[in-house]
């Protein structure tokens, strides 16, 4: 039987896994078994830091991690990757902070990872690596002579060429790609953009099947919108504790969980509804909006500076609309139990997710899913937000750059009928409950098995053609 190996930067080291591309795979790992690799940062030592995969034992599958030097982890994780890579897919070249070194550590962690790992690899293993901080890795997997079905999967947006082209080593970039049998994306709109930088910057082929003949030779790219274990969490709503009042005289809650990052577009959001609270006219409308922002990569400084920013308009906007018994806004900056949150989000009136750039945006599934179908609440979603081609049909799409359409969209989630909030919530069930993680998962790794056979098949055929 094939086993499935998952690379992924992180691997999950405690019972209670957080994060969207963490919980995703977790679920996957615990239902059908495999081995997990990753890294973990550890205290520095000789040489290049450790020499071995760190076994961490797991019930349902085995969990391997690569120890970094904090060199390391200040080069790849906090430089390359959440310096270079991550502004940039998410349409902020501005933000790019580059330093000498960053790559060079990126594709040497990259590079050591695989060597490491390939003596743990069988013959009929499938490989599914996944992110923006392992995207060299079938490449250096290749070099070592392994020819497993290698997916990758890319859970944030795929810039566009323009912003490539920011990358020095742009053509490097594009030939990591050509590495892999199935390259997955969460959108067409990403799709769109993997093909529009490889025919612009790579003068790739674009072949009748939809593959991309580049380099002599070929990939497979398509989109594979990520899913949640839609009934698992609304039972896990259905089931929350009962939860302290979140507001003492406000008719409504509205609620926004986010990690504390520029592309998230919390500022825009606090605007929006600052805008909203200035254009009300009848104290029904008045609404308490609960914002968890837990932080992250606190030690960039673009971090530093949302931080400054999200606290100082909290303060503005609770300064001009706040009331005895009343505060407009709770800003909670920390993180909040998984279980806690199903029953927040089941609590709200209206959930509020304005992401500026998202690759899929997995809180708004959450909500949807949280939700009491006789009384649902309503999904205030931008536009940019990957989930937005899914629940487009049930969700009310604001542009969060407006602040007008986001007090708008509050405006509308507030006076919007029980019959309306009920079919627009069915129709979102409907789609998160049939692309659930299972078909995620399933559809992914059939995909590849399928892209792996064809790409053998056609490079065969073209060498014997002598192309």
């Amino acid at each position: 039987m094939t086993r499935l190996v998952v690379f992924s930067n992180r691997v999950p080291l405690g019972d209670k896994p957080s994060g969207g591309l963490v919980v995703a795979l977790n679920d996957t790992m615990a239902s059908q078994g495999g081995l997990w690799i990753g890294t973990e940062t550890v205290k520095e030592r000789s040489g290049n830091g450790p020499e071995a995969l760190i076994n961490h034992p797991g019930a349902t599958f085995e969990r391997l991690a690569m120890g970094l030097t904090p060199k390391e982890h200040a080069g790849y994780y906090l430089g390359y990757s959440n310096s270079v890579l991550w502004p940039l897919f998410h349409g902020r070249a501005d933000l790019l902070s580059v330093s000498v070194g960053q790559f060079t550590t990126y594709k040497s962690v990259n590079s050591r990872l695989a060597e490491l790992s390939a003596p743990h690899l069988r013959p009929d293993d499938t490989i599914w690596i996944h992110d923006y901080h392992l995207i060299p890795l079938a490449h250096e997997l290749r070099k070592l002579g392994v020819r497993n079905p290698i997916g990758f999967f890319l859970h944030i947006p795929f810039p566009v060429a323009n912003g490539i082209r920011a990358l020095s080593d742009n053509a490097e970039f594009l030939e990591w790609f050509s590495a892999y049998d199935l390259v997955g994306l969460q959108t067409q709109r990403d799709v769109a953009n993997f093909i529009g930088a490889f025919r612009t910057l790579g003068r790739a082929e674009l072949l009748s099947d939809g593959r991309l003949r580049f380099n002599n030779g070929f990939i497979q790219v398509a989109s594979f919108p990520i899913g949640i274990d839609a009934t698992g969490f609304r039972k896990a709503a259905e089931e929350a504790p009962e939860l302290p009042e979140i507001t003492t005289s406000a008719q409504k809650v509205m609620i926004g969980v986010d990690r504390l990052d520029y592309s998230k577009g919390l500022p825009h959001r606090l605007r929006g509804f600052q805008a909203f609270l200035r254009d009300r006219h009848v104290e029904a409308d008045r609404i308490a909006f609960l914002q968890i922002a837990p932080p992250t990569r606190e030690d960039v400084q673009a971090y530093k500076d949302i931080r400054r920013d999200l606290e100082q308009l909290s303060g503005e906007v609770n300064g001009e609309f706040g009331d005895i018994g009343y505060m407009p806004v709770q800003y909670i900056h920390r993180s909040i139990p998984r279980e806690r949150l199903a029953g927040l989000f089941r609590r709200a009136d209206i959930a509020l997710v304005t992401p500026l750039n998202d690759g899929m945006n997995l809180v708004a599934k959450e909500y949807v899913a949280a939700q009491d179908e006789a009384d649902p609440g309503v999904l205030i979603l931008s536009r940019f937000a990957g989930a937005a081609e899914q629940l487009a049909e049930g969700a009310l799409l604001i542009n969060p750059y407006d602040a007008a359409s986001i007090a708008g969209g509050i405006t509308r989630a507030v006076t919007m009928p029980l019959e309306e909030r009920r079919t627009r919530h069915a129709a979102m069930w409907s789609e998160i409950a049939r692309h659930d993680n299972d078909w995620w998962t399933a559809t992914f790794l059939q995909s590849l098995a399928r892209a792996a056979a064809s790409r053998r098949t056609s490079e065969t055929f073209f060498a014997a053609a002598g192309e």
